[in-house]
């Protein structure tokens, strides 16, 4: 199971090959996750007129909540990456803790990923 971050939707509404490709090959293999917190960013910065689709969409995934221990491995993170001289924002650590617990790896274009991957924090998808 793969957990697909913000950034890799965005190029996949658009259309950007070769993800686009790629990321529909993982929804037709019922191999993608969904955190709440990209759930609700995707739904946020929908257009009025397209957001029910994107309801209807989206809730055919599985998705993935915080419980009290994602908030104990995030705060964990917090004190693991300030010191390694590291700081990350509270939604992608929120979706780098639900990916780690239940066994998925990452798929991101965000940069940030790829510094808690370097901290062992998280396993980043190459699909």
């Amino acid at each position: 199971m793969i957990v697909v971050d913000t950034s890799a939707w965005i190029d996949f509404f658009r259309g950007r090959s070769p993800l686009a490709e790629k990321l529909s090959l993982l929804l037709e293999r019922d191999e993608v996750a969904l955190p709440v917190p990209v759930r609700i960013e995707i739904l946020s910065g929908a257009k009025r007129t397209e957001r029910a689709r994107l309801q209807r969409v989206l809730s055919a995934l599985p998705v993935l909540y915080p419980t009290e221990a994602s908030w104990r491995r995030m705060e964990d993170w917090v004190v693991a990456g300030a010191t390694a001289g590291q700081r990350f924002g509270v939604g992608d650590l929120m979706v780098a803790a639900l990916a780690v617990e239940h066994g998925c790896t990452l798929w991101s274009l965000d940069g940030d990923f790829g510094r808690m991957a370097r901290l062992k924090m998280v396993a980043l998808a190459e699909p």
